[in-house]
């Protein structure tokens, strides 16, 4: 077989990694000696690819914030990530991000790469989220996301007694026309998906168990408000203030197929306290 049909083909590179790769300071080796994609191989051969270092984005300054890491390797970190800190710079937000942190992460170990979040969370949403640390790893993740091998699973608090207690909302997503933040369920939006589980409930209040199919922005946060029951502390989508200044939602589990090594990992994050205090009040 050529060494570029068992690369792209059997595992999944796409052409511009494999570009990347060869013109921008990696390699690949097979039975370590140097080779080009159009190499003949053979049962037995050992292949290694060696990602190229990536250069530093000028407009992301690494900052030296402590990080909650919950799995490293050579390829990804998963990370519990607090509310209020933002996953990206923005205007309103250019320092103080988990982008920033871990590239200041990065600087002090001296990891050759940038930034690549293969999943994102709200500003004021906690909980894991996975990191790849290069541009391979994240093209591979993001694949594996979309086809089911990279799942997570939230635990929010819903306003109102949530019917039926198990189900799935299927209700396309779109930008609100007249704000840059909001969004909404329009015919017209992007397929969202969102499965959920009632796991406890009285007649104010719904702890959700929630997995994503989908991750549009502020997915979960509209599909519930669309039910008619926002998210507490979710002022954006209609929820209360009253008791908690910040959706009540959370990210507490990952699961995903690891995209080199085909393992299965799992990762889980307790709640926060601002989220446990607020559960025992509300729901006995």
């Amino acid at each position: 077989m050529l060494l570029r049909t068992f690369l792209r083909e059997v595992n999944g590179i796409s052409k511009k990694s494999l570009a990347d790769i060869k013109f921008k300071g990696g390699k690949i080796l097979v039975n370590q000696k140097e080779v080009t994609v159009r190499t003949t191989i053979f049962s037995g051969d050992r292949v290694e690819v060696y990602v190229p270092p990536e250069p530093k984005n000028e407009s992301l300054r690494p900052e030296c914030i402590s990080l909650d890491i919950h799995y490293e390797d050579d390829h990804l970190l998963v990370i519990n990530k607090p509310h209020g800190m933002p996953t990206i710079p923005s205007r309103e937000h250019p320092s103080r991000t988990l982008a920033n942190a871990v590239m200041g992460y990065y600087e002090s170990h001296h990891i050759p790469f940038t930034f690549h979040a293969v999943n994102r969370l709200d500003r004021d949403t906690s909980g894991l989220l996975v990191v790849a640390k290069h541009g391979l790893a994240h093209d591979q993740l993001s694949k594996g996301q979309r086809a089911g091998k990279l799942k997570r699973y939230y635990l929010a608090l819903a306003e109102g007694y949530v019917q039926p207690r198990e189900g799935t909302i299927h209700a396309p997503i779109k930008r609100r026309p007249s704000s840059i933040i909001e969004r909404m369920v329009a015919a017209d939006g992007q397929e969202a998906i969102t499965h959920y589980k009632v796991i406890n409930t009285n007649q104010a209040y719904s702890e959700v168990e929630i997995n994503l199919e989908t991750g549009r922005t502020h997915q979960i946060r509209v599909h519930f408000a669309h039910l008619g029951h926002p998210l507490l502390g979710d002022d954006l989508y209609g929820g209360s203030i009253e008791l908690l200044a910040r959706q009540a939602l959370h990210c507490q589990r990952v699961e995903l197929i690891h995209p080199f090594t085909g393992k299965y990992l799992h990762f889980s994050a307790p709640l926060p306290k601002d989220l446990i205090e607020v559960k025992d009040k509300l729901i006995k």
